[in-house]
């Protein structure tokens, strides 16, 4: 097996795993967190979501959360946004790099933005050129890329097609390919990745994986496998879509970090810190889903 010799991960806890949380976290903690994952060597951090506050309530404090952080150089300070409206909210709020999601599944894409999978996409194409007049870095998210809630792994019929028009015709240069049910194994990630990579060797292709069946780690070592060396995570492994029956949060975020360190494919971020940081964020919402917070780092105990 190979190895990438440097691996980019995006801490997505701040948004995706703050979204499903019922109560209100205040604004002061999560500004507390990012500030603390900020010096962990984390270079990416998905700060919040500019999307209606009926949407997703947990999140209405966007603006607040950007303004109030303390911005560290090298870290780059991402925003979700679903549409043109959330990406002006976006730049006024100073957003490093903006990501909008597409789903590939009419289903998903109906109950997440009531709209068809190809109209999303020519949104989707709408805030690339607006963030790109901006200055500002963007990328798109394929969600169901690799199975659907509603409609199963029929969804993946549509993941190369539409990675190649958002590449092609609205000019991404960083796609994230998501597993939001947390549907797939390693043979189909390595697969579907594989294909894209290959296709795109200039695309900055990134893997959003959801640990629903607990395949997420392994999906990890797939994408490694297939040239994928940017990975989102989520600390204490908190998250998951509302518009995704029984989904559940990201890859834990300290879990990926002790995966990356036994396999010798080392990230910027220190675990340990990370880990503390965990711990915190367990402290916050009162509950976590992450192995390494409950057993340590593996490269803590020895050989």
């Amino acid at each position: 097996m190979h190895w990438p010799q440097r691996v980019h991960v995006c801490e997505v806890g701040p948004r995706d795993g703050f979204q499903n949380e019922g109560t209100f976290i205040p604004t002061s903690s999560k500004i507390q967190i990012i500030n603390m994952l900020s010096e962990t060597g984390i270079t990416e951090i998905q700060a919040s979501s500019f999307t209606h506050p009926k949407a997703i309530p947990q999140l209405r404090d966007a603006e607040e959360v950007f303004a109030g952080i303390e911005r560290r150089p090298g870290v780059t300070y991402s925003a979700l946004v679903p549409n043109e409206r959330g990406a002006e909210r976006a730049l006024r709020a100073a957003a490093d790099k903006v990501d909008v999601v597409v789903s590939v599944s009419r289903s998903h894409s109906i109950s997440n933005t009531k709209m068809e999978p190809e109209a999303a996409l020519e949104a989707a194409g709408r805030v690339a050129a607006l963030c790109r007049a901006a200055g500002v870095r963007t990328s798109v998210g394929l969600a169901t890329a690799f199975g659907c809630p509603f409609e199963g792994f029929a969804a993946t019929a549509n993941t190369v097609e539409f990675a190649r028009r958002a590449i092609e015709t609205h000019g991404f240069e960083e796609v994230a390919l998501a597993d939001t049910a947390g549907l797939a194994g390693p043979a189909m990630v390595y697969d579907i990745t594989s294909s894209l990579v290959e296709r795109f060797p200039r695309v900055r292709f990134r893997l959003h994986l959801h640990d629903t069946r607990r395949l997420g780690l392994a999906n990890v070592v797939a994408g490694m496998q297939a040239g994928v060396t940017e990975f989102d995570s989520s600390i204490a492994g908190l998250g998951g879509c509302p518009y995704a029956p029984g989904a559940t949060g990201n890859v834990a975020t300290e879990d990926l970090l002790n995966l990356l360190l036994l396999v010798g494919a080392p990230a910027s971020a220190d675990a340990g810190a990370v880990l503390a940081c965990a711990r915190k964020v367990s402290e916050v919402v009162g509950h976590f889903d992450s192995a390494v917070l409950r057993a340590g780092l593996s490269a803590s105990t020895g050989p």
